[in-house]
């Protein structure tokens, strides 16, 4: 499950290497929790060098 302030690893090559979840949006209504297919909101935290990536 994840929830707001969670940090979590990014497998796919966009040049992030951690997220964290600022808020859980595809949930049933009300949830604190998302689980598979559910949509969040993250800010990157950690990115590769010299990738054209916005850290915050």
């Amino acid at each position: 499950m994840i929830q707001p302030q969670t940090l979590l690893n990014v497998a796919d090559n966009s040049g992030a290497r951690k997220l964290m979840c600022i808020r859980v949006i595809g949930a049933a209504s009300n949830q604190r929790y998302a689980r598979i297919g559910d949509v969040i909101v993250a800010v990157i935290k950690d990115a590769v060098p010299q990738m054209p990536l916005e850290r915050s």
